[in-house]
């Protein structure tokens, strides 16, 4: 599931780990992503201490066989966390869904970490990127769900997806026990708090942050990537 960051990715994860035959993996690439590009993030150096710094070991990890046994392996991913020197190659082993959201709505909560967000830190050029990619290889158009539509109705979006990537919807996933997990990042403690107070996926707000106008033009950029995947969302 490739999102960007301030989504619902999370949740999404819970939702699926929630599953009896699922295992889930939480952005397996941060390590190697901070290692790499140094970016300025919470608990970035414990991040790498802990985590797999080595692209093909994570690579092998994702292609190789499902852990614990079970039958659905779902790996939260960072579109931006697949830097440009990571072969592409191995997206063809996995099913590869699109989780997006309004850039007005990724901006507003990615500003209460960072006040400053570039575009490049939002992950709308690498989604578009990818997306464009298993859509040539494919030559069909892979399934796309917005957070929006997910918060307003998942029991509905979930059923589409789950019907798209060929398993059966289970309500198991509507729900789920408060609280962080051990599948969790060690940066849950940084990022998680509101996932970690809930037990469902909760109605989105009508309320609608502006943009601040000195991120009006990344808004501008994010809009356009996003609204191309938009077209092809699952509703």
């Amino acid at each position: 599931m490739w999102s960007g960051p301030r989504n619902i990715s999370t949740a999404m994860m819970r939702a699926w780990e929630n599953r009896p035959d699922t295992v889930v993996v939480d952005e397996p690439f941060y390590a190697h992503f901070l290692e790499q590009t140094r970016a300025d993030h919470p608990g970035a150096d414990e991040v790498i201490a802990h985590g797999e710094t080595h692209w093909q070991t994570v690579v092998a990890q994702l292609t190789g066989n499902v852990p614990g046994g079970k039958r659905i392996y779902y790996q939260k991913q960072m579109t931006h966390h697949l830097l440009p020197h990571i072969s592409r190659d191995w997206l063809g082993a996995v099913t590869n869904c699109f989780l997006i959201r309004d850039p007005r709505d990724a901006i507003a909560s990615y500003t209460k970490k960072n006040h400053e967000p570039a575009l490049e830190d939002l992950g709308f050029i690498e989604q578009a990127e990818i997306f464009n990619l298993v859509r040539a290889r494919t030559g069909a158009i892979p399934p796309v769900i917005d957070a929006h539509d997910v918060l307003d109705n998942p029991a509905r979006i979930l059923s589409l997806l789950c019907e798209a990537v060929g398993v059966k919807f289970t309500p198991t996933m509507l729900s789920w026990p408060r609280g962080l997990r051990a599948s969790d990042g060690i940066w849950a403690k940084h990022w998680y708090a509101e996932v970690e107070s809930s037990s469902g996926f909760r109605k989105p707000t009508e309320r609608r942050e502006d943009v601040p106008r000195q991120l009006q033009p990344v808004y501008a950029a994010a809009r356009e990537l996003y609204e191309r995947l938009f077209a092809h969302r699952l509703h």
